[in-house]
C-alpha cells in the first residue's frame, strides 16, 4: 500500500508539473529570419518591407484569392455615378494603436496626405483620377473619380499606399516627408528595433478584430542564404519565408528532415529579364529574339529550381486576367538564334571569339540582386549560354537598393526583373511601365511603339466595356511579346520552412505578406 500510494503521488506530481508548463510557458512567439531590415515603415512611401507595414497598417477592403473583396476597415460600400463614385460605410469599433479614433476624418486625413505626394504615386492611374476625398459623416466616407477605374478596389486594398497611419503619427498632417512613428490599426505593434539587427511586433491588446496567437513576432537581419538556413538547423529561428529567401537544393533538404516542414504556394508572379531597347547591341529585334531562343526555360526549371518552378512562356502566366492571349512562345533553338544573329549583321570572324559588327565584338552586361539567392545562378547559366553562339555576356551582382537604382536609371543592358503578382497583375504592373519608376519604361523607348503602349495601357484602366479592355490589353502584351522586350524565364513560388510545431502558415492573395496573424502553435 506504501509504495503504491508514493507511486500515485509521483505521479499526480509530474501531472500538475506537466500542467503547469503546458499553461504557463506555452510558446506564444515566432522567431524568423528576413535578408534584411524592416527600414522605414511609413505606409504612404515605399521604403519599407511590405510584411511589416501588413503586420501594422490596414485598408478599408480586402483583396481575396478569388479576386472578390471582402468588408475591412469597411464595412459595406457602393459604386454610384457611372463608377465615379465609391461611397463607404465604415466600422464603429476602430482605433488606432496609440488610441485615436480611427473614422471618416481620419481616413480622409490619410488620403489627403497621398494626394499630396501625387508625384511619388504616378504609377497608381486612381491617384491621377481621384479628385475628391469627402468625410460625409463621422463614419462615412466618399471618393470621386473624374473617370471610371475598374482597379479602384484593388488599388486601395494592396499594402501601400492606401492604408491608415494615426493621425497623431503625421508630421503637420502631412506624410510624404516623414511620419514621428508607425502606428496603425493593425493586429501587431512595432515594439523594439535596432537597426539591421532585428526588429520586434507585438501583439495590440487593443486590436479590434480577431487577437492573433502569436503575440510575439520577432525579426533577424541575416543577409547570407547558408546562414538563415543554419540558424534554422540550430533553433535559433522557426522560420524561413518568402520567394527567394532558400535555394530550391536547401528546400528539398528539408523537406526530408522530420524537425521541419516545408511549404510552396501556388505560382505568384513571372520572373524574367529585361534588355534595354535602347542600347545599340539589342536595339534590334532580331538580335532580342535570338537570344530568346538561346536561353532554356526548362534548363532554368528542372537544373535550377528542380521543377518547382513552371518554366514561364510568356511575361504574364495565362491564369492572369486578360493575358491568355495565345501568343507562340520563344522555343530554344540555337540555330535559329545564330542564323538572326548573321541577319543582324552580328557575324562570326575568322580569329575571334565573339560575334562582330563593324569591328566591335559583342559585349553587354546582365545585373542581378546579390540578395536573391537563385539570380547569380541563372546568370551563369545565362553566360555559358551566350558563349555557345559566340556572345560575350558579363554579369554582375549589387546589393537590392543599388540594383533598384539601377532599374530606375535605366543604367543597364540586361536585368532580372519580376512582375507584382496578384492583384497587381496586370494593370499596375502594366501602368508602371508608362513612367520611369522602374526599368521597363527606359528599356522600352527604343521600341517605335512605346506611345501606342503607353495609350493602351491608358485607356485599358479606364475603359468599362470589357472586350475593349481585352482588345487593349492584347495590343499591349503582343506588342511586347513579338519586341522581345522581356525573357520571361519561370513562374515564381513563395515558400516556407518552419519548426514542425507551427500551425496555420498560409500564403496570401499578395506575395509580399506574411499572414503571421493565422500561425499557432
Amino acid at each position: 500500500m506504501h509504495l503504491n500510494f508514493n507511486r500515485i503521488k509521483n505521479v499526480l506530481i509530474a501531472s500538475l508539473l506537466s500542467l503547469f508548463s503546458l499553461n504557463s510557458f506555452a510558446k506564444d512567439d515566432i522567431t524568423f529570419a528576413n535578408f534584411r531590415d524592416i527600414r522605414d515603415l511609413n505606409p504612404h512611401l515605399y521604403g519599407g518591407e511590405m510584411w511589416a507595414q501588413n503586420m501594422l497598417y490596414e485598408s478599408l477592403v480586402h483583396y481575396n484569392e478569388d479576386g472578390t473583396f471582402s468588408p475591412w476597415l469597411a464595412e459595406s460600400w457602393t459604386i454610384t455615378n457611372q463608377g465615379k463614385t465609391y461611397t463607404f460605410k465604415l466600422r464603429k469599433d476602430v482605433t488606432f494603436s496609440d488610441g485615436a479614433k480611427f473614422d471618416a476624418h481620419s481616413a480622409k486625413l490619410n488620403w489627403d496626405a497621398v494626394l499630396a505626394n501625387k508625384v511619388r504615386h504616378t504609377w497608381l492611374e486612381m491617384v491621377r483620377l481621384i479628385t475628391e476625398v469627402k468625410a460625409v459623416d463621422d463614419y462615412t466616407l466618399q471618393v470621386n473619380l473624374s473617370e471610371p477605374y475598374y482597379p479602384f478596389l484593388i488599388e486601395i486594398a494592396v499594402t501601400r499606399p492606401m492604408r491608415f497611419i494615426s493621425p497623431n503619427a503625421m508630421i503637420d498632417g502631412e506624410t510624404k516627408n516623414g511620419v514621428k512613428s508607425f502606428i496603425g490599426t493593425g493586429p501587431y505593434v512595432l515594439g523594439d528595433h535596432k537597426k539591421d539587427q532585428y526588429a520586434i511586433f507585438n501583439a495590440n491588446p487593443n486590436y479590434w478584430g480577431k487577437k492573433p496567437q502569436i503575440k510575439t513576432v520577432k525579426m533577424k537581419v541575416i543577409a547570407d542564404n547558408q546562414s538563415r538556413l543554419m540558424a534554422l538547423e540550430k533553433g535559433e529561428i522557426d522560420l524561413i519565408y518568402g520567394k527567394n529567401m532558400v535555394d530550391a537544393d536547401s528546400y528539398e533538404r528539408f523537406a526530408k528532415m522530420d524537425k521541419f516542414q516545408t511549404l510552396m504556394s501556388k505560382p505568384v508572379s513571372s520572373r524574367m529579364v529585361l534588355m534595354n531597347t535602347t542600347r545599340p547591341q539589342l536595339n534590334d529585334v532580331n538580335v532580342r529574339r535570338a537570344i530568346e531562343h538561346i536561353i532554356s526555360k526548362k534548363d532554368i526549371s528542372e537544373g535550377i529550381f528542380n521543377g518547382s518552378e513552371a518554366p514561364a512562356d510568356t511575361l504574364m502566366a495565362i491564369n492572369i486576367p486578360y493575358a491568355n492571349i495565345g501568343l507562340k512562345p520563344y522555343q530554344y533553338d540555337a540555330k535559329l538564334a545564330e542564323q538572326l544573329l548573321d541577319k543582324a549583321g552580328w557575324v562570326k570572324v575568322d580569329g575571334q571569339h565573339y560575334r562582330q559588327k563593324d569591328g566591335k565584338p559583342f559585349e553587354i552586361t546582365l545585373y542581378y540582386d546579390s540578395n536573391t539567392a537563385s539570380q547569380k545562378t541563372i546568370a551563369q547559366y545565362m553566360q555559358d549560354e551566350f558563349e555557345q553562339v559566340g556572345l560575350k555576356l558579363n554579369i554582375h551582382g549589387e546589393e537590392e537598393q543599388g540594383y533598384r537604382d539601377r532599374q530606375k536609371a535605366g543604367d543597364f543592358d540586361m536585368v532580372f526583373d519580376i512582375s507584382w503578382g496578384m492583384p497587381y497583375d496586370p494593370q499596375s504592373f502594366l501602368a508602371g511601365m508608362k513612367l520611369p519608376v522602374y526599368g521597363d519604361y527606359i528599356a522600352q523607348q527604343g521600341l517605335q511603339e512605346k506611345s501606342q503602349i503607353d495609350a493602351n495601357i491608358s485607356k485599358a484602366l479606364i475603359s468599362t466595356d470589357e472586350k475593349e479592355r481585352q482588345e487593349l490589353y492584347r495590343y499591349v502584351l503582343e506588342t511586347l511579346h513579338n519586341e522581345a522586350v522581356y525573357i520571361p524565364l519561370t513562374y515564381e513560388r513563395n515558400r516556407a520552412i518552419a519548426i514542425k510545431s507551427l500551425k496555420g502558415i498560409e500564403f496570401a492573395p499578395s506575395q509580399f505578406d506574411i499572414p503571421f496573424d493565422k500561425m499557432h502553435y
